[in-house]
């Protein structure tokens, strides 16, 4: 059977600047473009049980200049939603709440539709996306080991490693994701192993 992997989508302004970038589309900077281009090399002639991206520009356009264009955009792979802290840095934020986690506190409702979630709400997204990787790879199983990969944020990729993994959705704490990263997700002894993890391919 093949094995999951995650790419973290390129560098944007906000990613640059720690600012939380849920459904805010920044584009992927320069050097975004350049991460992106890069993971090229590691894709090419790979066969894929299945290949998804987030709908978000910044996802689409890393999996494009990765060379996975066929690429099917899946709305579960949005990153979690940060409510009334889309835009805000974590500095910011421990200004008027000292102390405050994402991963144990969630965030606050924000406006214009955008009720920000908690780690269990994006954690049952996550285990969603989990059971199409996993019938994916079951279908594959009996043609070849062509692997899954999936193309998305930062936040949300931790959250699918942690349930992956067997553990709470808000474990994804303890797994940093970088920009422009792949990282795989394999199994040893019928058990899901982490066999890499942020690497990024030499310029």
């Amino acid at each position: 059977m093949g094995d999951l992997l995650l790419v973290r989508h390129g560098e944007t302004e906000w990613s640059l600047s720690g600012q939380h970038t849920s459904w805010t589309d920044k584009p992927l900077t320069r050097r975004g473009e350049e991460q992106a281009k890069f993971l090229a090399p590691f894709f090419a002639g790979r066969p894929f049980a299945l290949a998804l991206t987030s709908p978000a520009a910044r996802a689409v356009r890393t999996a494009d200049l990765a060379g996975l264009t066929g690429a099917f955009q899946d709305p579960d792979l949005r990153e979690w939603d940060y409510g009334a802290y889309e835009g805000i840095t974590t500095r910011e934020i421990h200004r008027a709440r000292p102390g405050w986690d994402l991963w144990t506190h969630g965030v606050p409702r924000g406006a214009d539709g955008h009720p920000g979630e908690s780690p269990a709400e994006v954690g049952a997204r996550a285990d969603r996306v989990l059971a199409r990787v996993d019938a994916a790879l079951a279908a594959d199983s009996a043609q070849g080991e062509g692997d899954v990969v999936l193309v998305a944020h930062g936040h949300f990729l931790r959250v699918v490693t942690a349930r992956r993994l067997g553990l709470p959705p808000a474990e994804g704490r303890l797994f940093q994701l970088a920009t422009g990263t792949v990282s795989r997700l394999s199994t040893e002894h019928g058990r899901p192993v982490v066999a890499a993890w942020n690497v990024r391919p030499p310029a």
